[in-house]
């Protein structure tokens, strides 16, 4: 029993400091050694736990993804109005992306380099998990009383998704553009929970 325990203390010593490493380097970027120099580990035992990178980090991505999709649902599939609904999803989406930051860059790749192995992975996650008929009727039923303009969920998704994401796949380009040092994007993002939901319940009010 207390080798089960100390086994799970290292594995989590090991994605926090994964985290860690992939924040500061990247996916691309990071090592296993750096991972290991993080976790305070020898290479040897980060190998006993994870064969390479790449498993590591899909176990990181996966449990991000179960730890989400709960809260996700709990949003959409709420009784709470369309505008606070847009709220709360854009502030757990941009919360989650703000805590693993590298996320949004591995799905692009995966989809890109291995979109089959991508999507047997993730399809157990989402089938019959994502409750998305409240929200859709509800859209349905703003857009008819007048209260929003009509537009399909999907696309009302779609761009709320895009906002959130966007600034994390093309950070080093925003950088570079206005010259912004590590803490002046971190602000801009945490700026970002209130600004978008703004500017996507503005574009769609009536």
């Amino acid at each position: 029993m207390k080798l089960k325990k100390i086994s799970a203390t290292t594995e989590e010593r090991i994605k926090e400091a994964a985290k860690k490493v992939f924040v500061q380097k990247g996916y691309s970027g990071a090592r296993m050694q750096d991972i290991a120099n993080e976790a305070k580990i020898n290479k040897a035992l980060l190998h006993y736990y994870f064969r390479s990178k790449d498993q590591l980090f899909e176990l990181i991505f996966m449990e991000n993804v179960q730890k989400m999709m709960p809260k996700i649902n709990s949003i959409i599939d709420s009784d709470d109005k369309l505008f606070d609904k847009i709220e709360n999803f854009v502030a757990e989406y941009l919360g989650m992306l703000s805590e693993n930051p590298f996320l949004p860059l591995f799905v692009v790749n995966e989809l890109s380099s291995h979109p089959e192995r991508f999507f047997q992975k993730i399809a157990p996650l989402a089938n019959g998990n994502l409750k998305v008929n409240k929200f859709i009727q509800q859209i349905q039923d703003e857009a008819a009383r007048g209260k929003i303009i009509p537009i399909s969920p999907v696309t009302l998704l779609m761009n709320t998704i895009s906002l959130c994401v966007f600034p994390y796949l093309g950070k080093p380009m925003i950088q570079f553009v206005f010259g912004f040092d590590e803490l002046q994007y971190r602000m801009i993002l945490e700026q970002r929970k209130k600004e978008v939901a703004s500017f996507i319940i503005n574009s769609i009010k009536k």
